[in-house]
């Protein structure tokens, strides 16, 4: 997953939170503020009727009560009160009111008990049957209360008992807050994605680009720095780093050519002076030797060319490639069926790199074959022959330059030593790599792995 769809999805994740969030908090705010408004307008009714009942007539108090009394709030008068335990759970505010409407400090008696009530609950059963389903609706069928019980004792040794229930609000979808939120991220989203990710995944973008070109060996420019300060310190590492690999294979290539430069000349004098030895057997051996010399540092020179990234990268098709390179090589090879496939590579390097691996089953392991598969996003190119293998523990030293698993150090049979070290030098300035493993069936394979990459622009507008 890319790192845009990644901070896409951050984005939109977090506004969401954000909203079930608020919406937490305001729906707990608007319940709590709801309960506390009809709480404190049942303790003025219910003060105000008491009020009423100590001022006026016996015979009035029950034209109050049925005046007083309403679907969601139920007045009685009795001798005994129907709050038993006082409870504080409100904080005392409510007999706080009370007592402020009946200008009473502490010394009338008033108790207040609520209580949550659990499950499903049928709306109070004084309402009216329009009232219910008015009142279902509205809470969607689910009613979860909070009752309150209120007990004020009245001159004369009677109590007014008050009951009512404050059921909790449902929670609440808002059609303009759902447009705001959606407008919101929208715009906050065409910010991020079309400002910030340009500005952090674009450099990011073109130094992964950069990086892999330079692995494989081709020129990159200078990159241009430019996004935020973290991304601007890799780019100027990457462009530092590229700067010093440049020059580090630089100098060592052309201090190789000039070695190599420089003595062919002291070996063209030891040639003229070796002609000019009188004695043949001794003649012999010096020139012999002498072209052994020449050998190894023409040999060297082209380990040394094989360093470099001179060559451009094209694109080929891989079996058309292999099928030319089969009609160069003496003796050929046999060439089995791949998938169509397109490598971008350094035809030239590639060629010497295969040609030695090839060579050397042809002349080791009694003929070669070649096929390839794509694994991913890369080819995978085996070169196998029928001949002894190596030991296990060979398997890598035969890469190393001048290591040869001949011991006779002949020219015919085992060569400078050179051709797999070169053979590896090429693929890794690819971004691949060479291992050797012998096989089951007998006979030595060995496995090339080469990253693929895409068209580079040019080609695309070639194209």
């Amino acid at each position: 997953m890319s790192l845009r769809v990644q901070l896409t999805l951050l984005v939109v994740a977090a506004l969401v939170a954000a909203l079930l969030l608020s919406l937490f908090l305001f729906a707990d705010e608007r319940s709590l503020a709801i309960r506390a408004a009809l709480g404190f307008e049942a303790a003025g009714r219910a003060a105000n009727v008491a009020r009423l009942i100590e001022e006026a007539p016996r015979d009035l108090h029950a034209s109050i009560l049925r005046a007083a009394n309403s679907p969601l709030v139920r007045f009685e008068l009795a001798d005994i009160a129907s709050v038993q335990h006082m409870d504080h759970s409100d904080g005392g505010l409510v007999e706080a009111r009370i007592r402020t409407l009946l200008d009473d400090s502490f010394s009338r008696d008033i108790r207040v008990e609520l209580h949550q009530i659990e499950g499903q609950l049928m709306p109070l059963p004084n309402l009216s049957p329009e009232m219910t389903d008015m009142h279902m609706a509205m809470m969607r069928g689910e009613l979860t209360a909070v009752e309150m019980n209120l007990s004020i004792a009245i001159r004369g040794g009677q109590w007014l008992n008050v009951g009512t229930r404050f059921e909790r609000p449902p929670i609440q979808w808002p059609l303009y807050s759902m447009l705001t939120f959606a407008l919101s991220a929208a715009v906050l989203l065409v910010v991020v994605i079309w400002f910030v990710m340009a500005r952090l995944t674009g450099p990011l973008r073109r130094l992964a680009r950069a990086a892999d070109s330079l692995g494989r060996g081709e020129d990159v420019a200078e990159l241009l720095v430019a996004g935020p300060s973290e991304v601007r310190d890799l780019t100027r590492a990457f462009n530092r780093m590229q700067d010093r690999l440049t020059r580090f294979v630089g100098d060592r290539t052309r201090m190789l050519a000039a070695l190599g430069h420089d003595l062919r000349s002291p070996l063209t004098a030891l040639r003229v002076r070796a002609e000019m030895v009188d004695d043949e057997e001794t003649r012999d051996s010096l020139v012999a030797s002498l072209q052994e010399m020449q050998g190894m540092v023409d040999a060297t020179l082209t380990f040394a060319r094989g360093l470099t990234g001179s060559e451009r990268p094209e694109t080929i098709k891989l079996h058309d490639f292999l099928s030319v390179l089969r009609a160069d090589i003496p003796g050929g090879f046999d060439l089995g069926a791949g998938p169509d496939t397109k490598a971008r590579l350094r035809p030239n390097a590639i060629r010497r790199a295969l040609r030695n691996l090839i060579e050397n089953a042809n002349r080791y392991g009694g003929g070669a074959s070649v096929g390839w598969q794509r694994v991913g996003d890369t080819v995978v190119l085996t070169v196998d022959d029928n001949g002894p293998g190596i030991p296990e523990d060979e398997a890598e030293k035969v890469f190393d330059p001048f290591y040869r698993l001949e011991a006779s150090r002949s020219l015919e049979t085992g060569g400078h030593g050179l051709g797999l070290s070169i053979a590896r030098t090429i693929i890794q300035a690819h971004g691949g790599d060479i291992t050797l493993r012998n096989r089951e069936t007998g006979g030595l394979r060995a496995i090339v792995t080469i990253p693929l990459a895409g068209e580079t622009p040019d080609e695309r507008r070639e194209r």
